[in-house]
C-alpha cells in the first residue's frame, strides 16, 4: 500500500511539474480569408521546422493554390501569381510514419513519387484521404506527411475548394480560374 501511494505521489509531482508546450500556430491569409493552422512539432518535428523556415523567410507570400480538386484537397506553396515555380530549400525526410492521418482539415506535405522529396508545397485535405496515409516503408506505401490541422477557417478552405477550375496540364491540371493567392503566412503571437 505504501509503495502504491509513493508511486501515485511521484506521478502527481511529475504531472504538475511537467513543462507545458504551447502548440505552434500560424495564420495563412489568402485573398478569400484566413486559415489558422496548428502545427504538431512533436510528431512531425522535421516537417514543422521546414514549414516554419518558409514561413519565417516570407516565402509563401505571393504564392498561389495551384491545384484544387473538389472532394480531395487544395495544394499550394510552390508557384507565384505568374505561375513561376519558386526556388525553395532542399527536400526533407518524409515523416508520414508519425501516426498522423490525412483526415479532413489536416495539412500535409506534397511531394513527387520520391519518398523524401517534399520541400515547400503542401496540401490541405478536404476529406479523409486514408489512401495517402503511411502503410509501408516502400515508395508505394510510404504516404504523405501530415504535420498539422486547421483550427479555424475551414470555411475558407471549403470556399477555395469550390473555386471554378480550368483544365490544364502538369501542375496546373486543376488551376482555379480566379487566382487564389496566399497573401502571407505568419506565426501567431503567443
Amino acid at each position: 500500500m505504501m509503495r502504491k501511494t509513493l508511486i501515485m505521489t511521484m506521478l502527481a509531482v511529475l504531472f504538475v511539474t511537467a513543462p507545458v508546450f504551447a502548440a505552434v500556430e500560424v495564420d495563412m491569409e489568402t485573398n478569400l480569408g484566413t486559415i489558422r493552422l496548428e502545427l504538431d512539432d512533436k510528431k512531425a518535428p522535421i516537417t514543422v521546422a521546414n514549414f516554419l523556415k518558409y514561413v519565417d523567410s516570407d516565402f509563401y507570400s505571393g504564392t498561389i493554390f495551384h491545384r484544387v480538386i473538389k472532394g480531395f484537397m487544395i495544394q499550394g506553396g510552390g508557384f507565384d501569381t505568374n505561375k513561376k515555380m519558386k526556388n525553395g530549400f532542399p527536400p526533407i525526410k518524409n515523416e508520414a510514419d508519425n501516426g498522423l492521418k490525412n483526415d479532413r482539415g489536416t495539412i500535409a506535405m506534397a511531394r513527387t513519387s520520391v519518398v523524401d522529396s517534399a520541400s515547400s508545397q503542401f496540401f490541405i485535405n478536404l476529406v479523409d484521404n486514408d489512401f495517402l496515409n503511411y502503410r509501408s516503408p516502400d515508395a508505394r506505401g510510404y504516404g504523405y506527411a501530415v504535420f498539422g490541422r486547421v483550427t479555424s477557417g475551414m470555411e475558407v478552405v471549403d470556399k477555395i475548394a469550390e473555386t471554378p477550375i480550368k483544365k490544364g496540364v502538369g501542375p496546373f491540371a486543376s488551376l482555379p480560374i480566379h487566382t487564389v493567392e496566399i497573401l502571407s503566412v505568419k506565426r501567431v503571437a503567443e
